[in-house]
C-alpha cells in the first residue's frame, strides 16, 4: 500500500478529490494539521463523495508525529517544484511515502533541503506555475502502482 502525505492541506475540494483518489488507488491518506479546513466541512464530503468514511485516512499533529510512527525502512519522498529530478526516475516500492505540500506554498524549504536527494517534481512547461495538488498526486501515485505491479 501506498502512503499519500497531504501536509497543512488548504481546499477542501483537493483534499476530497485525493481522498476519493486514494479509496481507488487503494492508499492510505494522511493528513498533516494543521488544515485549512474541518474534516466535516461540507464541501469536502461533497468532493469526496458520499464514501468518506471508506477512505483510510488518519490525521496527525504533525509531519514528525507520522514520521516516527512509520516503519524505519519506509521511503519518503517530497514533490516539489524547486527540483529538477522527475517522478519517472524514482523507483517506487510499495509502501512508499509520496509527501505534498500546501497548494499555496509547497512543502517547507527546511524539509525539501534535508532531503534534496528524496526530492521529486511532476515536470511541466515553464510558462505554467504549477499543477493542481489533486492532478499531481494522481500522477504520481499511479506511476507509483505501476512500477510496483511490474515488480
Amino acid at each position: 500500500m501506498f502512503h499519500i502525505v497531504l501536509v497543512e492541506p488548504e481546499i477542501p475540494p483537493n483534499t476530497g478529490n485525493i481522498a476519493r483518489l486514494c479509496l481507488a488507488a487503494e492508499a492510505r491518506l494522511h493528513l498533516i494539521e494543521p488544515l485549512g479546513f474541518q474534516i466535516d466541512d461540507r464541501a469536502l464530503r461533497r468532493a469526496g463523495m458520499d464514501y468518506w468514511h471508506e477512505v483510510d485516512v488518519h490525521l496527525w499533529p504533525s509531519l514528525d508525529a507520522l514520521v516516527v510512527t512509520a516503519d524505519s525502512a519506509a521511503r519518503w519522498y517530497y514533490f516539489t517544484t524547486k527540483t529538477e529530478r522527475c517522478y519517472w526516475d524514482a523507483k517506487f516500492l510499495d509502501g512508499d511515502y509520496l509527501v505534498f505540500g500546501r497548494e499555496t506554498k509547497g512543502l517547507p524549504e527546511s524539509l525539501l533541503a534535508a532531503n534534496r536527494d528524496r526530492c521529486l517534481t511532476v515536470p511541466m512547461a515553464a510558462s505554467a506555475r504549477s499543477l493542481n495538488l489533486a492532478t499531481s498526486v494522481g500522477i504520481a501515485l499511479y506511476e507509483a502502482k505501476r512500477q510496483a505491479v511490474r515488480r
